[in-house]
């Protein structure tokens, strides 16, 4: 099984895991990691070090951070670097999170590679776009019927 380690600047990953959790169940295998004012990268190594600690990791470990280059994916960066089984993805989002908890359920023994692919097409696709003129537009052609 890989872990899940959800690391954001403020709370966010906290309420990320909590938002997760509504709607797919506990998650035993996913932590949240953050990053509060006054606290720098290696206070952030530490609490990943700690989650890990406390996660099943034999699958690897994915990272998913809130912002390319912020502190707490430096900080996971300098975790992956020293292991091939870990890797990260930045731009967490809701439907990206739930797509992984499920594929942690599943335990189709991807890769962390497979794994990072997954998240972030699940992420990607998880945006979508509304306004008002797509309605008017359909209103429009069913008055041409």
């Amino acid at each position: 099984m890989f872990a899940i380690i959800v690391g954001t600047h403020g709370l966010f990953a906290k309420e990320l895991v909590r938002s997760c959790e509504m709607i797919c169940g506990e998650q035993k295998n996913v932590r949240a990691v953050t990053l509060v004012p006054g606290e720098g990268p290696d206070d952030v190594v530490k609490k990943y070090e700690e989650a890990i600690k406390e996660l099943d990791c034999s699958g690897g470990v994915l990272f998913l951070n809130d912002l390319f280059g912020g502190s707490p994916y430096n900080a996971a960066c300098r975790l992956v670097i020293a292991n091939e089984a870990y890797g990260i993805v930045t731009g967490v989002n809701l439907p990206m999170l739930i797509e992984m908890c499920s594929a942690q359920m599943m335990d189709e023994g991807l890769s962390i590679q497979e794994l990072m692919e997954k998240a972030a097409e699940a992420g990607k696709s998880g945006m979508q776009f509304f306004h008002a003129s797509q309605i008017a537009d359909d209103d429009e052609e069913e008055d041409d019927l």
